[in-house]
């Protein structure tokens, strides 16, 4: 059996020359598995946080794999696989689920991409642990670059034994097997007294239980943000920390949060339930603002990721603004923190329309953009 990983696409995701669906981790990772996968009964593989469908057509195409479960934390990465698996006529071969126990009730196969972040990797692994079979075989592979021992420590908290793979064009494997199952600590909590927020984060969440230093920094102009807005968007709102903000400071607004990845969006609901809002905050898995009607919005707040992957990229931040405008109705406001070495000013006004600086500290930059 073949298949042919070129012909992997990232879009809807950013694609540019440097910028791939698939790499060396993701042929090393099914090569390790193949017997595993070659064995397994039908609908006992899961695959986790798969980036554009290589591990999941992989294992369908090259090991015969029936049936199999996946879960994506990025909604880019899910509709992904489900353009590359109607290309490759796969489209049947998989079904996109949550975390939890649907995805893994059962595996005795389960293959992840290993994320940059250990707190990821935890709840991940516990997840696996607590829901798949007593005989499961976890494969988890990365870049060398990017992984370090602390990922086969907390492998080691839910898996009694763990084992390392040797290198292969600057990617390795790791496997781990007897699960130990234990109660889940996912979602965490931690209450900010400087601002009146408390916050509550999954694993995968961008910053966790913390505030970052820009989202920070941008919480100090909630009061000047557009005071007859009656729609207001927190775009890209990890754990919802601006858009809970906002709907705490002004009981009469309408406030939508929208982010792609499932951990934001579950941290999100979770942190406007933990501070009484959650029936004023809509929360929304999306890409960008893609559920979003045209000229529906007067405000939009926005802390742009400036990192696709592991590559420094502007392609999603300039992704992000192009939905703003669309969204934003006319005289509507875009206000944004940026790390002030990436001058989006510039893009901003092109895109969006008249923007100025309103604050600037030693790292960060917020600007405001009309709408024209």
């Amino acid at each position: 059996m073949t298949f042919d990983f070129d012909l992997l696409r990232r879009w809807p995701d950013v694609e540019a020359d440097n910028l791939f669906a698939v790499d060396a981790s993701d042929r090393l990772l099914l090569d390790e598995a193949a017997q595993a996968l070659a064995s397994a009964p039908p609908g006992t593989v899961a695959v986790l946080d798969d980036h554009y469908g290589a591990l999941t057509l992989g294992a369908a195409a090259l090991h015969g794999a029936t049936g199999i479960r996946v879960h994506q934390d990025a909604l880019s990465g899910q509709f992904a696989l489900a353009a590359n698996a109607d290309r490759a006529g796969l489209a049947g071969e998989y079904r996109s689920l949550e975390l939890g126990e649907e995805v893994l009730a059962g595996a005795r196969v389960v293959l992840l991409q290993l994320p940059r972040s250990l707190s990821a990797l935890d709840e991940l692994a516990g997840a696996a642990a607590r829901f798949a079979a007593p005989d499961v075989l976890l494969f988890a592979g990365g870049r060398l670059k990017h992984m370090t021992p602390a990922m086969n420590e907390v492998l080691g908290r839910h898996f009694a034994e763990v084992s390392v793979s040797r290198a292969r064009q600057k990617s390795r494997v790791l496997v781990a097997s007897a699960p130990i199952p234990s109660d889940p600590t996912w979602p965490r909590t931690e209450h900010h007294p400087d601002v009146g927020l408390t916050v509550r984060a999954h694993g995968a969440a961008f910053a966790g239980t913390s505030i970052d230093i820009g989202t920070r920094f941008l919480l100090d102009f909630l009061d000047r943000m557009k005071p007859d807005a009656d729609a207001a968007i927190d775009l890209a709102c990890g754990t919802g920390v601006l858009g809970t903000s906002l709907a705490l400071q002004r009981p009469m607004i309408r406030v939508t949060a929208s982010d792609q990845s499932a951990a934001a969006v579950a941290s999100a609901r979770a942190t406007a339930s933990a501070n009484g809002v959650a029936e004023r905050l809509q929360v929304v898995r999306d890409d960008a603002l893609g559920r979003q009607p045209d000229a529906s919005a007067g405000l939009i707040v926005l802390n742009p990721p400036f990192h696709i992957g592991s590559s420094v990229h502007a392609g999603i931040a300039l992704k992000l603004f192009e939905d703003a405008a669309r969204v934003l109705a006319p005289g509507g406001e875009l206000w944004t923190v940026w790390n002030s070495h990436l001058a989006y000013r510039p893009a901003l006004t092109r895109i969006v329309g008249p923007t100025s600086q309103v604050g600037r500290n030693a790292k960060f930059t917020v600007t405001v953009s009309l709408r024209r």
